[in-house]
C-alpha cells in the first residue's frame, strides 16, 4: 500500500468567541465495538450489536470477519436499548457466525485493534490470511503477539520481523494452553490472546512479564465482555496471581450489546467546555464503566471544571463546566494514555505549567505522540519539552500555523482545542478523525453554534 502524493486541504480550526454551550451525542466506543465483534464472530450464536461505531477502524474489523466467513448484517433496527429508549439512527449490526476459513486477506490499516485481535482468531480458520496494512502499521509493535501465538501452536510467517504484514495458517483450531509475554509496549497484546482464548483446545493462560503493562482499564474491559458472554476468566483483580489471566475453553454465547458512547472522544468536547468556561452535555454517559474517558471526569476536574450526572427520561447525561480557569496538573497517564494528546492540548493553555507521566508507550501509537505533541505545540509558541516517559508542558502565548496530525486522530482533536483559544491554527488532515469519530468536523462546528443547548 502507498501513501497518496496529494496533500490533504489544511481545516481552519474554529476559533470560540464565547463560551460553549452545548449538548454533544458522542458515537459508539471504538474499543467496545471491536471486542464485540470478535466475540460475536467466535460466538456459538447469533447476536446483536445496538449503536455500533460506524468508523475506519470498525469498519476495517467487520470486513475482515466477514473475509473469514462471519455474516455482518447492517440494519436499520427500531429495537429499544437497555432502557427503554431507541438507539439513535436505529443501527444495529447482526452478527451471524459461521465456521472460520481462508483464503483470505485482511486491510489492517492502522487500527491497532485489528492487527492484534485478528491474527488469534485467523488461528481458528481453515486455511490462510494474509494482513496488510497502511505503511505506519508496518512500524507499530506485534511482535509479542506473533511470538505467543507461535508457542501456542500457531504458524505463521513474517520473515521474521515481528510486525506486519504477515500470513497466518490457521488449522482450523489452536492448541492453547500457557505463554508468556511482554505486554509493555500495549494492552493490546494481552486482550488479543484472552479474546480468542475461549475458543482454544485448553483455554489460554497469559503471563505478562514485561516490567509495566500500560492502559489496565482495556484490559478489564476485555474480562468484563469475556464474562458477559458466558466465558470463565481468572484475573489478578479477583485474586489470582499478578499479571496472569486464564479464559478457561468453553463456547461463548450470542448476545445483544448495546455499545456504550466513546467516552475517549468526548474528550475534544469536554475540554472545549473547560477552555471556553462554557457547558457541554454528553448523553448516556455510563455511570459505570471500564472504558479509560471516564478518567477525564477527575482529570478535567483537577484542571479547573466540574461536572455531574443528571437523570433524564432519556437516561444518565454527564454535563461538564469550565470555571473560565485552566489549571496545569501533574498527572500518571499510564492507564489511560489514549487521553494525552487532548490533556496536553488543555495544559498548553493552562495558568501553571503540568507533567504529564507514565505514557513512554505513546511513542509507538498512530505516530510518536510524545514527539508529535512537542513538535507541534512549540511551533505555535508553546514550550514543550519530551521526558523519559511522558511530557513537561510550560504555558506560553500561542500563535496560529499549521498544526500537522501525522495521520492521527487524536493529534487532529488535539489541535482543535488549541484552535478554541488561538486564532489562525489550520488542521492538516482532519479528516483523519474518521478512524474513530467520523464526521468531527460538523460535530465541532455545530457544537460552537450551540447545537441541543
Amino acid at each position: 500500500m502507498t501513501e497518496s502524493s496529494v496533500q490533504p486541504a489544511l481545516w481552519p480550526a474554529p476559533y470560540a468567541r464565547g463560551a460553549v454551550e452545548a449538548t454533544v451525542t458522542v458515537p459508539g466506543s471504538k474499543s467496545v465495538t471491536n471486542r464485540a465483534l470478535v466475540l460475536a464472530a467466535l460466538a456459538a450464536e447469533p447476536g446483536w450489536l445496538r449503536r455500533p461505531l460506524r468508523s475506519r477502524d470498525t469498519l476495517l474489523m467487520a470486513e475482515a470477519l466477514r473475509a473469514m466467513g462471519v455474516g455482518i448484517e447492517e440494519t436499520l433496527s427500531s429495537s429499544s436499548t437497555a432502557a427503554g429508549v431507541a438507539a439513535p439512527g436505529g443501527e444495529a449490526w447482526r452478527v451471524i457466525p459461521s465456521g472460520l476459513h481462508g483464503p483470505a486477506s485482511v486491510d489492517v490499516g492502522n487500527a491497532g485493534t485489528v492487527m492484534r485481535f485478528l491474527p488469534p482468531v485467523a488461528t481458528l480458520a481453515d486455511g490462510t490470511v494474509r494482513f496488510d496494512g497502511d505503511p505506519r502499521s508496518y512500524e507499530r509493535p506485534l511482535g509479542s503477539v506473533i511470538h505467543a501465538l507461535r508457542a501456542l501452536g500457531a504458524r505463521i510467517d513474517d520473515d521474521n520481523r515481528g510486525a506486519l504484514p504477515l500470513t497466518v495458517h490457521g488449522g482450523g483450531a489452536l492448541d492453547g494452553g500457557p505463554v508468556e509475554i511482554d505486554a509493555s509496549a500495549s494492552s493490546q497484546f494481552v486482550s488479543a490472546l484472552l479474546l480468542s482464548g475461549a475458543r482454544f483446545n485448553q483455554g489460554v493462560e497469559v503471563r505478562h512479564v514485561g516490567k509495566v503493562l500500560p492502559s489496565m482499564p482495556h484490559i478489564r474491559m476485555t474480562v468484563d465482555m469475556l464474562r458477559a458472554v458466558g466465558a470463565q476468566v481468572d484475573e489478578p483483580e479477583t485474586g489470582g496471581e499478578p499479571n496472569v489471566w486464564r479464559v478457561s475453553p468453553s463456547a461463548l454465547l450470542g448476545r445483544d450489546l448495546t455499545v456504550e458512547p466513546d467516552l475517549s472522544n468526548a474528550q475534544p468536547f469536554l475540554a472545549a467546555a473547560l477552555v471556553t468556561g462554557g457547558r457541554v452535555t454528553v448523553p448516556d454517559w455510563p455511570e459505570r464503566t471500564t472504558q479509560p474517558g471516564d478518567a477525564l471526569r477527575r482529570i478535567f476536574t483537577e484542571m479547573g471544571g466540574s461536572c455531574e450526572f443528571d437523570m433524564t427520561a432519556e437516561g444518565t447525561c454527564l454535563t461538564f463546566r469550565g470555571t473560565g480557569a485552566i489549571h496545569g496538573i501533574d498527572v500518571d497517564l499510564s492507564e489511560v494514555g489514549e487521553l494525552t494528546p487532548g490533556i496536553a492540548a488543555v495544559a498548553a493553555l493552562a495558568d501553571s505549567p503540568s507533567t504529564l507521566r507514565g505514557v513512554a508507550h505513546l511513542r509507538l501509537h498512530e505516530t510518536d505522540r510524545l514527539a508529535a505533541l512537542t513538535k507541534e505545540i512549540n511551533e505555535l509558541g508553546g514550550d514543550v519539552t519530551e521526558t523519559a516517559d511522558g511530557l513537561h508542558i510550560r504555558p506560553r502565548p500561542l500563535h496560529g500555523g499549521v498544526f500537522h496530525t501525522y495521520d492521527d486522530h487524536r493529534m487532529a482533536t488535539a489541535g482543535s482545542v488549541i484552535g478554541l483559544a488561538v486564532e489562525g491554527v489550520r488542521i492538516e488532515n482532519v479528516a483523519t478523525t474518521a478512524k474513530t469519530l467520523p464526521d468531527f468536523p460538523r460535530m465541532w462546528t455545530d457544537m460552537l453554534a450551540g447545537a441541543g443547548a
